[in-house]
């Protein structure tokens, strides 16, 4: 297994993780959405995205690397708009969760592209 192979089944595993916090509405989860202006509504749906993104990941890895070059590109671009939130809301506190996710999904991205290109 490649380093970016392991940071691709990390990335699916840190997705699947937040996407359960966010569906169990998680204290942590809600106070950081109403810091940065997302509302509570958006939280089921923000998870869909993650949860999905996760397992087009684990299925990249396993049998359709197009389908994980996809996921991954979608999570790229849901956590640098995560970041831009963050950055809009000056909520600097926290920064480094959703850059790490960024960082995570931005090697996945990395990955597939060799993988599938």
């Amino acid at each position: 297994m490649t380093a970016l192979a392991a940071v691709t089944a990390a990335c699916a595993l840190a997705n699947a993780g937040i996407a359960v916090a966010d569906l169990a509405r998680a204290p942590f989860v809600m106070a950081n959405s109403a810091e940065v202006g997302v509302a509570p509504r958006w939280i089921p749906y923000l998870a869909s995205l993650k949860l999905a993104g996760a397992l087009g990941l684990l299925l990249g890895l396993v049998a359709v690397p197009w389908l994980g070059l996809a996921a991954a590109s979608g999570l790229t671009a849901f956590f640098v708009a995560a970041v831009a939130v963050h950055l809009r809301a000056k909520v600097l506190h926290n920064l480094a969760f959703p850059v790490t996710f960024l960082l995570l999904a931005a090697g996945s991205l990395a990955y597939f592209a060799g993988a599938v290109g």
